[in-house]
């Protein structure tokens, strides 16, 4: 069962500062408070997280689902249904359904209802109600409309809102002209609100209290001091005034910072008996005394007010819980909002409310959120998006994403507008608990309804669904926010078009690659081999071409691999010569002449096994002016090699000899590829006419050619080589003594030519420790000595790795499987990886020595690393 305190992150309460300011508020008419009870650890958290203790998920659930359902009206969800949905004419009719009862205060609660949301149909219904007999608009709704309009920024509709209600004329002039000053004062149009109260005045017409007031306010907030003054002297002339006049005053004086003046003005108001005072007035100077940090001062004037009994607080305590929180004195704000609703029965609207939990929510003060929300659902507040979102989140801060989900999946029933925070919350926390698909869920919703939680959000669950091999879901995803103008980060594109590439569906990846190029974004270098890699192996060489050269007009570099892929798919298309040369003119149209590019095709053609094409382009050089270097000339060997074409190879390579003294570079080449071709005379022949010119062949050479020459059973000559190798002071490498071993165990024709060759040459000391070791592992004797011996043997002639490992365990294995269990711990314990043949050599030692429940266990554990059983063992099984 899962109990949010358990999810909850315990946090130390901060101690308060200020605390003797704190303390004005609780020193008055009630009792006084200890310091100690007044500087609380939040005690009220204690209780509500009690109650939650004993709750399932489900519970929580439905008890904030409850409380969301609260602020749901089926008829107003059905007036703005249809305002949303139909035409006017369909609407009038529509509405007239209802039969409404037309008042200020229905009009007034319907505007509200949705006046965050659906600001044209607000404007719909007002109009509507403008049109319905025996309703006039007031004042008050007139004032409610201007302020949604000005609120959402939306100055153009509400001036033509304007124009439209000039023509039609509601109201008698007088009522008119208040109308329109009232609209452009609210509308930030404070000169032409002017104009019109001039020309008003000029045609005998006044404007109401209200009227000024709205315009004297509109003067303040645009600045405009001179027309406030005059103003001014129109309202006390006219007795018009009253305590929103004082208000406007001291906001005036307030934003020219002259504070004491304010402060001794408010005063005389007090001292005067309180005439003109009103919570909105202390709540301006209270804001303006916070905001110049002067919270001591605005303090003591809050508690002078309050304990004048002649004013209501609570715009002056709502001011100061948002000052506090602006400052980031949160727990002040928490403590003084709990205070307050103790002492004086102040309860926040939900405004308030909403900024204090949003900012302790970013500070992962999650108790006191937890606290603050249970709080509104105690003072029956009703929640409105912000509230619902902020719960949202929060339930996914504390874990509790299976809950924040539920809400979310409720959300159309109460009328939730999901932010994008709250959608970046809830694919995050369900990202964390390896919820992809319905975080998938989640952000699709987002994009459909117009929200792009963040590029980064967007890639990780990208990513998360290209790791399972959902692409489909990720293009649906790429797509809906390309049709919203929302744009993935170029790493996340790059990523899902290699993702289909790697899923065989380079099509799929290709349209994606397009779309990247229409929007004028360049693909990565690697999404470009992904996606050469792709068309190469659905053999669409054509595609690949254009892409290699694409890349390189976007500034990308292709490596030899690449060309050489590249090359090798035209080889095998129809009339490769055409794709061949065309690809060639191409890169060398683009490149300036060089033996870098003409290198790439011989390349490429040598490994398409086309060696005709490779001595065309190297001709081709010469012709051109381009001097062949060493990398063409050993590139045009290996054409000839790779091919099988060894007679004309061996022509090629005299024909250089004939020309120049020949490298260490074309001789190992030259043997390399004999030993690669399987030509193990012409390799043998090749190998000691190199010696011959004392030049040292590379270990590479030795390498090949005793592995060659075990392979043919030459094992006297493979012996020789090794000899050469150790007169020469080279050590043995392990290549070449784990083939010697291999062949050992397999045959004691090994030791027999080590033995003729001792007899014929003057054996050196590693030969006769190489001759020892040969001995020990020859036929399929056991093995006689300590494995730490046979191991510090071979350390004496080569270096031990897995390989030498995995021929010593075979050894073991004929003599026991449990010694070869052992020494497969032992490995282990020496940080050896096991790889396939390690457990392939355990299996078939076990079905060899009739253990197959012990086999089938070695193989589960195989099978789990990856590895499967070699042919020989299947057959064995």
């Amino acid at each position: 069962m899962m109990l949010l305190t358990i999810r909850l992150a315990r946090q130390k309460s901060r101690t308060l500062k200020n605390t003797h300011l704190l303390y004005l508020f609780y020193s008055t008419n009630t009792p006084p408070i200890s310091t100690t009870k007044a500087i609380p650890a939040y005690p009220f958290v204690s209780s509500n997280v009690s109650r939650i203790d004993e709750l399932h998920p489900k519970d929580v659930v439905l008890s904030f689902n409850e409380w969301f359902m609260s602020r749901k009206n089926p008829i107003f969800d059905r007036i703005f249904e249809i305002l949303r949905t139909q035409d006017d004419i369909t609407a009038d009719i529509a509405m007239s359904r209802f039969n409404l009862r037309l008042s200020e205060v229905l009009v007034l609660d319907v505007l509200n209802y949705e006046k965050n949301k659906d600001i044209l149909s607000c404007l719909k219904f007002f109009d509507w109600a403008g049109r319905q007999l025996g309703f006039h608009h007031t004042r008050a709704t007139f004032n409610a409309i201007f302020k949604i309009l000005s609120k959402e920024k939306l100055m153009s509709l509400m001036v033509e809102f304007l124009d439209k209600y000039m023509k039609q004329r509601y109201f008698h002039k007088a009522r008119f002209y208040n109308t329109l000053v009232i609209g452009y004062a609210v509308a930030g149009k404070p000169e032409l609100a002017l104009q019109l109260f001039g020309r008003m005045r000029f045609q005998g017409v006044d404007l109401d209290a209200f009227a000024y007031n709205v315009l004297l306010n509109a003067l303040v907030e645009d600045g405009f001091y001179d027309g406030f003054e005059m103003v001014l002297k129109q309202i006390k002339f006219r007795g018009f005034e009253d305590a929103i006049t004082h208000a406007i005053f001291v906001k005036s004086l307030c934003q020219q910072t002259e504070l004491d003046r304010a402060e001794e003005y408010l005063r005389g108001l007090l001292r005067n008996g309180g005439v003109g005072l009103s919570g909105i007035v202390v709540a301006n100077l209270v804001d303006a005394l916070c905001k110049n940090k002067e919270f001591t001062r605005a303090a003591s004037l809050v508690q002078d007010f309050r304990e004048s009994g002649l004013v209501p607080m609570e715009q002056a305590y709502s001011v100061w819980i948002k000052d506090l929180t602006q400052a980031g004195e949160l727990s002040e704000a928490v403590y003084f909002l709990k205070g307050k609703k103790l002492v004086d029965g102040y309860v926040p609207d939900v405004f308030r409310y909403n900024s204090l939990v949003c900012r302790l929510l970013r500070e992962n003060r999650l108790e006191e959120v937890y606290d603050l929300l249970m709080d509104m659902k105690e003072q029956d507040i009703i929640p409105d998006d912000v509230t619902m979102n902020v719960t949202l989140c929060f339930f996914c801060k504390v874990g509790m994403a299976d809950v924040a989900l539920e809400l979310y999946d409720s959300r159309a029933e109460f009328g939730l507008s999901v932010s994008s925070m709250t959608y970046n919350y809830l694919i995050n926390t369900l990202l964390g608990d390896a919820s992809v698909n319905e975080a998938y869920l989640v952000l699709k919703n987002a994009i459909q309804q117009g929200y792009f939680p963040g590029r980064r959000t967007f890639s990780i669950i990208a990513d998360a669904l290209c790791r399972e091999g959902k692409l489909d879901r990720v293009k649906e995803l790429v797509l809906a926010s390309l049709d919203r103008n929302c744009m993935p980060s170029d790493s996340m594109y790059n990523k899902f078009i290699s993702a289909l590439c790697r899923a065989s569906r380079v099509e799929d990846g290709y349209l994606v690659h397009g779309e990247l190029s229409r929007l004028d974004k360049v693909t990565s270098r690697t999404t470009y081999f992904d996606l050469i890699s792709g068309f190469n192996k659905s053999s669409r060489g054509d595609i690949a071409a254009r892409l290699l050269i694409e890349m390189q007009e976007k500034g990308h570099s292709p490596d030899r691999r690449l060309y050489r892929a590249v090359i090798c798919c035209l080889c095998q298309m129809e009339d490769p010569e055409k794709l061949f040369y065309s690809l060639l003119e191409v890169q060398l149209s683009q490149h300036e002449p060089s033996c870098l590019v003409y290198n790439y095709f011989i390349d490429g053609a040598g490994h398409a096994g086309k060696p005709e094409l490779a001595r065309d382009v190297y001709e081709m050089m010469t012709r051109n002016g381009i001097t062949p270097n060493l990398q063409s000339e050993i590139l045009m060997l290996q054409s000839y090699l790779k091919a099988g074409k060894i007679a004309d190879a061996l022509n090629y390579f005299r024909d250089l000899s004939n020309r120049r003294n020949l490298g260490r570079k074309l001789w190992n080449t030259m043997i390399v590829g004999l030993c690669k071709a399987n030509k193990p005379d012409n390799a043998w022949n090749m190998f000691w006419e190199m010696r011959s010119t004392h030049l040292r062949p590379s270990m590479e050479c030795y390498e090949e050619l005793v592995k060659l020459l075990c392979a043919w059973r030459e094992y006297y000559k493979a012996i020789c080589l090794v000899e050469d190798l150790m007169q020469v002071g080279r050590r043995v490498s392990s290549f070449i003594g784990n083939v010697l071993l291999l062949h050992s165990l397999q045959t004691q024709r090994v030791f027999s030519a080590w033995m003729h060759s001792r007899d014929l040459n003057n054996t050196k000391d590693q030969s006769l420790v190489l001759g020892d070791l040969i001995n020990t592992f020859s036929g399929g004797s056991n093995l006689d000595s300590d494995i730490s011996q046979i191991e510090e043997l071979i350390r004496q002639c080569f270096p031990l790795d897995i390989y030498t490992c995995n021929l010593l365990l075979r050894k073991l294995s004929i003599s026991g499987m449990d010694l070869a269990c052992n020494y497969f711990e032992s490995l282990c314990n020496k940080g050896y990886e096991p790889n396939r043949w390690t457990y392939d050599i355990l299996v078939h030692g076990f079905l060899k020595d009739g253990r197959p429940s012990e086999a089938r266990r070695w193989m589960d554990e195989m099978f789990s690393k990856g590895f499967d059983l070699t042919e020989a063992t299947k057959a064995f099984v």
